[in-house]
């Protein structure tokens, strides 16, 4: 275990000001739910947590610096053969505080006040994933067996799923399939985590990891939140206007296609596009390509010969 001064990068005069502060950077840095790609985070953090059990805490950090403890907060009994009522392990034992030369210090599994520090950086809450900031849900004073790993996946999505917030299935790299619902709100590159099921630990399961992609669609265009499509319109129904049926993500709608539209005349639909952040739909642009009788039409062409000249 390397020296809690040098894991928490502060020198051993540091007042206890500047090893809270060093050590709340390091956590919120590393917090493991803040870095879920990156497995050295957890070790990190766990790194700081535990030497800032050492140098956090005034007595043990005093124990700690007159060599009463090592860097993990284990007794040194090197000496105590002579110590008074020939039991070198009396200052140890339950009830007893008595350290080497009558000092009295203690030995905790907690980080000092930890949670207090990840009540001020992230509310009472602390992480989504843990009670107070701690990996697995643990809290100051008692630390946990590690949870299982985490496990990733990868999942493409179509516009349409997105947008009614379906339920879609994710498979994993040990072969498990598992049902994801989709928020509400969903955006490319997200990374949607489903407690406890990733794979197992001494202290549980880990979490599934399940990375967004959003797939490139036949049909629709996306710009933003915003979607667009293309439209085919009959000539006759570009002069004279006609009701069409448009595909959206959620289903067809009717929409009234004006006298003498162009093609490119673009309509709105609002509400009909991917969901927002702030709750309801973006929109859907339909543009309108009128297209010519699929087989020549004499008529027609009469028409437009007459036109011509």
């Amino acid at each position: 275990m390397r020296d809690p001064y040098e894991v928490l990068g502060v020198a051993k005069t540091a007042t206890a000001k500047d090893i809270k502060s060093a050590y709340r950077k390091l956590a919120k840095k590393y917090h493991p739910d803040q870095n879920p790609d990156d497995p050295k985070a957890k070790e990190r953090f766990n790194a700081a947590t535990q030497a800032y059990d050492i140098v956090g805490d005034e007595k043990n950090r005093a124990a700690y610096d007159r060599g009463e403890i090592d860097a993990e907060g284990k007794p040194k009994f090197q000496g105590f053969e002579g110590h008074a009522g020939g039991d070198p392990f009396a200052g140890f034992r339950r009830g007893g505080q008595q350290g080497p030369g009558g000092s009295r210090f203690e030995f905790r599994t907690g980080g000092g006040d930890a949670a207090d520090i990840f009540s001020e950086i992230f509310g009472q809450g602390g992480f989504p994933g843990g009670g107070q900031g701690f990996p697995g849900g643990g809290r100051a004073g008692m630390r946990q067996p590690p949870a299982g790993e985490d496990l990733n996946a990868a999942l493409d999505v179509s516009v349409e799923e997105i947008a009614t917030a379906a339920k879609v299935s994710a498979i994993f790299p040990d072969g498990r399939k598992l049902a994801v619902k989709m928020p509400a709100y969903v955006e490319e590159g997200q990374t949607i985590r489903l407690k406890g099921q990733g794979a197992q630990g001494p202290g549980g399961a880990g979490d599934a990891l399940v990375k967004i992609h959003i797939r490139k669609h036949p049909r629709y265009r996306i710009e933003g939140r915003d979607l667009h499509v293309d439209q085919p319109v009959p000539l006759e129904d570009a002069v004279l206007g006609e009701k069409v049926a448009v595909e959206t993500p959620t289903g067809k709608v009717a929409v009234t296609v004006p006298p003498w539209s162009s093609s490119d005349k673009v309509l709105r639909l609002k509400g009909r596009g991917l969901p927002v952040k702030t709750g309801g739909h973006a929109d859907l642009y339909v543009h309108l390509r009128v297209m010519l009788p699929e087989t020549p039409d004499p008529e027609l062409e009469a028409f437009a010969r007459k036109r011509r000249s």
